[in-house]
């Protein structure tokens, strides 16, 4: 029984395109993988800075409504939430006075503070939140 010649060429090609066509599905699955991990990354990116500035954000709007309604600055909440807040309100420190009403009734010494500052802060961080995440949307859509 003889052999074709042309048939064992068929033969090769067929084996050829099948490993070409292996390869390629093989590289469109490498890129999808990357887009994935990518996107991936991103989505997280994203979230984080969200999830961080929205900490801060309460943060600072806990400290603002304590002051305004005058809390008890012996209180152990409010002691943590204006030391925890500190850092974040020192940039801001001086930049305006902050208007207070004084009650001499109140035998404590805490006052009614309409801080000035701290709206400020809140208002630059929330800025400062927008600006990092059209960053990062123009670092992602500009590889």
């Amino acid at each position: 029984m003889s052999i074709d010649p042309s048939d064992e060429r068929n033969f090769q090609r067929e084996q050829k395109l099948r490993q070409e066509e292996e390869a390629y599905i093989l590289r469109k699955q490498e890129r999808e993988l990357k887009a994935a991990k990518r996107a991936s990354i991103f989505s997280w990116t994203i979230n984080t800075i969200y999830i961080l500035v929205g900490f801060l954000e309460v943060l600072l709007f806990l400290r603002f409504f304590l002051r305004v309604l005058g809390a008890n600055p012996e209180n152990q909440f409010a002691q943590f939430i204006y030391s925890f807040s500190e850092p974040f309100i020192a940039p801001f420190a001086t930049l305006f006075i902050s208007p207070t009403a004084d009650e001499s009734s109140n035998a404590i010494g805490a006052m009614n503070v309409f801080d000035l500052n701290a709206l400020v802060a809140i208002i630059v961080y929330a800025l400062l939140c927008w600006l990092g995440i059209s960053l990062v949307k123009y670092f992602y859509n500009h590889p």
